[in-house]
C-alpha cells in the first residue's frame, strides 16, 4: 500500500476515499479552494493544503498545484475521485512523470476511451456491439445527411471529446440536421475545446445499462455485475440501481453483456476500476456507449450487493497488487438503489440552490447507506456541482429496496436550501417506476420541468414514437403519476413541513 494518499477532489467522493483510507490506516491529504476551506473533506483529512481561489480552473483543475501539494506533503499516490481531473490523461501522465502513483487507469487507456469516435472503432475491432453510425468526426452537413439517410432517422449527434449531454442533439428529420450539426459543434468547442462531432442511430426509448469492471496489472479482469441508470435528467443520472430490471432474470443476456464489458476493457489495456456503459433497447439488444475511466458516482449500489469496497480495490491495484477476487467469487446478493440529493430548486427548473444548511439530517437504519460531503451549518458553495449526498438502500428484492429508499427519503430533513428530495418522494411512489418500466426519457415524461424546452428534442421524441408504432412495437406504458402541477403543490407543502 501507500504511505500517504492525496485526494484531488472535494465533496462526498473525497470523504468516501478518506474513509476507506482510514480503514486501511493510510494517512490522507485533502486539497481545497477558498470556497471549501470549511468543507467536510478538509475537516476529516489528516492534512489539508490550499490550492487556490474558488474557480475550479484555478484550484481543482490546476495539475501543477495538486502535484506541488503532493510533493510538499510527501504523498505517494493521488486519488482523483470523479469529475475534475479524474479522466484527464495529461494529469495521469504528469503524476507518473512526478513519481506519484495515479490511482486509476494508465493514460494510454484513458486516451483510447477518451475520444468517443476512436473508442467506437476499437470496440468494433474487439467485437463489442456498437450503435450504427460514424467512427470518424463528421466533416460537413452533406456527409452527415448521407450517413443519416443510410441508417435512418431519428439520429443522434454527439461530441467526440466529451459527455454529460454537451454537444448532443437528437434529430428527427433531414431538414433539422445541418443547423443541429452547427449547434452541436459550437457547443462541443465551448465545453471541450474540440468541435469534433459524430453521428449514430438514436435508439428508441433506450435503457442505460452499465457494467462495473476491475482489472489489475497482472492481466486479470473481472466484472461486478450491471447497473441500471435510466432515470436521468438532462443526460445526467439521478437514480441508479443494481441489478437492472430489464436484465434481471435473463442470465444469457447478462452473460453476454458482462463479457462484452470485460472484452472492452481488455481491448485497451485497462487497469483499475472502470465502467463500460451500454444502451439497451426494449428487445434487450445492447450497444457500447462509452467507458468511464474512473470510479462512478453510483458505485455504492455495486458495493452493497457484492460486499466489495471498490475504493480499497482501486488502491490495491494501483499499488501493484493482484486482484483479491476471481470472477466466481463475485456473487451479487439482493437489490440496491441510490438517489442523488442535490441542492437544487425543482420549482425553478432545478437551478442550483446555494446557501447555509440550517438543518441537515439524513436517514439511518437497516439497509440504508449515506455518502455525504455536507453537514448542518455548512455553506453550500455556488461554484461547484451542488451534490450534497447520495442516499442508497439495499433489500432482498427490488420491491423491498424501493420501499426502504422511499422510507429513507421521507425521513430526511434538510432546510436552508432547496433539494431534490420532493421529486424522489413522488418518483419512488410511482407505479410504473415500481414496476421497472423506465427508460432514459422517463423522468422528463414524469415531470417536464426536469428538461428545458427543446423543439428539436420534442420533434425527435415524436419521431421516435412514430417509429415505434410503425415497427409494431408496443411503447412503454405511460407513467401512472400525479400531474406536474399537483406535484409542485405537494412539493411546496413538504418543503414547509421540513422547515
Amino acid at each position: 500500500m501507500f504511505n500517504k494518499i492525496l485526494i484531488a477532489n472535494r465533496g462526498e467522493i473525497a470523504v468516501r476515499v478518506i474513509r476507506t483510507c482510514r480503514a486501511l490506516r493510510i494517512p490522507t491529504v485533502a486539497v481545497y479552494s477558498d470556497a471549501d476551506r470549511t468543507s467536510l473533506h478538509v475537516l476529516l483529512a489528516d492534512e489539508a493544503v490550499r490550492i487556490g481561489p474558488p474557480a475550479a480552473s484555478e484550484s481543482y483543475l490546476r495539475i501543477d498545484r495538486i502535484l506541488d501539494a503532493a510533493a510538499r506533503t510527501g504523498a505517494a499516490a493521488v486519488h482523483p475521485g470523479y469529475g475534475f481531473l479524474s479522466e484527464n490523461a495529461a494529469f495521469a501522465r504528469a503524476c507518473r512523470d512526478a513519481g506519484v502513483v495515479f490511482i486509476g487507469p494508465p493514460p494510454e487507456a484513458m486516451d483510447a476511451m477518451g475520444s468517443k469516435t476512436a473508442a467506437r472503432a476499437r470496440m468494433q475491432q474487439a467485437g463489442v456491439p456498437v450503435v450504427p453510425g460514424t467512427t470518424e468526426p463528421l466533416r460537413d452537413p452533406q456527409e452527415a445527411l448521407a450517413v443519416a439517410e443510410g441508417i435512418g432517422y431519428p439520429v443522434m449527434l454527439k461530441a467526440a471529446a466529451g459527455g454529460g449531454g454537451k454537444g448532443m442533439r437528437l434529430i428527427a428529420e433531414p431538414a433539422d440536421l445541418p443547423s443541429a450539426l452547427e449547434q452541436a459543434q459550437s457547443e462541443a468547442l465551448r465545453a471541450f475545446g474540440d468541435d469534433a462531432v459524430y453521428l449514430e442511430k438514436a435508439i428508441v426509448q433506450p435503457r442505460h445499462v452499465e457494467v462495473q469492471i476491475l482489472a489489475d496489472q497482472h492481466g486479470a479482469c473481472i466484472h461486478l455485475g450491471e447497473r441500471e441508470c435510466s432515470i436521468q435528467r438532462r443526460h445526467q443520472k439521478v437514480i441508479e440501481e443494481t441489478p437492472s430490471p430489464l436484465v434481471d432474470g435473463h442470465d444469457d443476456i447478462r452473460e453476454r453483456l458482462t463479457a462484452a464489458a470485460v472484452d472492452a476493457a481488455q481491448a485497451v489495456g485497462y487497469t483499475n476500476a472502470g465502467t463500460v456503459e451500454m444502451l439497451m433497447d426494449r428487445d434487450r439488444n445492447f450497444y457500447f456507449l462509452e467507458m468511464n475511466t474512473r470510479l462512478q458516482v453510483e458505485h455504492p449500489v455495486t458495493e452493497l450487493v457484492t460486499g466489495v469496497d471498490l475504493v480499497r480495490e482501486q488502491i490495491a491495484v494501483a499499488a501493484g497488487e493482484p486482484l483479491r477476487y476471481r470472477q466466481e467469487d463475485i456473487r451479487p446478493r439482493g437489490w440496491a438503489m441510490e438517489c442523488r440529493i442535490y441542492a437544487e430548486d425543482p420549482e425553478q427548473g432545478f437551478l442550483p440552490s446555494p446557501g447555509k444548511l440550517q438543518s441537515y439530517r439524513l436517514a439511518e437504519g437497516p439497509g440504508v447507506r449515506v455518502d455525504s460531503g455536507a453537514y448542518e451549518g455548512w455553506e453550500v458553495p455556488m461554484e461547484y456541482d451542488p451534490l450534497l449526498a447520495k442516499l442508497s438502500s439495499w433489500g432482498p428484492t427490488r420491491a423491498e429496496a424501493v420501499e426502504r429508499l422511499r422510507a429513507a427519503v421521507d425521513e430526511c430533513r434538510v432546510s436552508g436550501v432547496k433539494t431534490t428530495l420532493p421529486l424522489f418522494r413522488e418518483v419512488l411512489r410511482d407505479a410504473s417506476f415500481q414496476r421497472g418500466e423506465i427508460d432514459t426519457g422517463w423522468l422528463a415524461r414524469f415531470d417536464p420541468a426536469v428538461e428545458p424546452p427543446d423543439p428539436a428534442s420534442d420533434a425527435a421524441a415524436l419521431a421516435a414514437g412514430a417509429l415505434a408504432g410503425a415497427n409494431g412495437a408496443r411503447p412503454l406504458p405511460a407513467p401512472q403519476q400525479t400531474s406536474p402541477t399537483v406535484w409542485r403543490d405537494r412539493a411546496r407543502r413538504q418543503s414547509h413541513r421540513m422547515l
